[in-house]
C-alpha cells in the first residue's frame, strides 16, 4: 500500500526553501515513508501518541499517520530541540 503524504503550512514553506542538497534527502526520507510509515527508524513521540519523529540527513521529520495519509506536521534541523519546541506550539 502506497501512503499519500500531507504538510502542514509551516512544513511545506520549510521543505520548499531547503537547499537543494537536503532538499533531496528530505524528498528521499517522505517517499520512503510513502512506502512504509512506520520504518525501523523512526520512534514515537514520548507524551504525543500516534506522533513518529524521522530522520533525514541533518534534519528530522515530526508526522502522524491516518487512514493512508502521512501528515508531515513539522521538519527542522535535528541538532536542536527547536523541532520539538515547534511541535509542541502547534498543538
Amino acid at each position: 500500500m502506497t501512503y499519500k503524504i500531507s504538510f502542514s503550512r509551516t512544513a511545506l514553506k520549510f521543505y520548499f526553501d531547503m537547499q537543494p542538497k537536503q532538499f533531496k534527502q528530505m524528498a528521499r526520507a517522505l517517499y520512503e515513508l510513502t512506502q512504509d510509515p512506520f520504518p525501523e527508524d523512526s520512534r514515537e513521540l514520548k507524551g504525543y501518541a500516534g506522533f513518529y519523529r524521522k530522520d533525514a540527513g541533518e534534519f528530522r521529520v515530526v508526522y502522524g499517520v491516518e487512514a493512508e495519509c502521512v501528515l508531515v506536521d513539522v521538519i527542522d534541523k535535528r541538532n536542536d530541540d527547536e523541532v520539538y519546541k515547534s511541535f509542541k506550539r502547534r498543538r
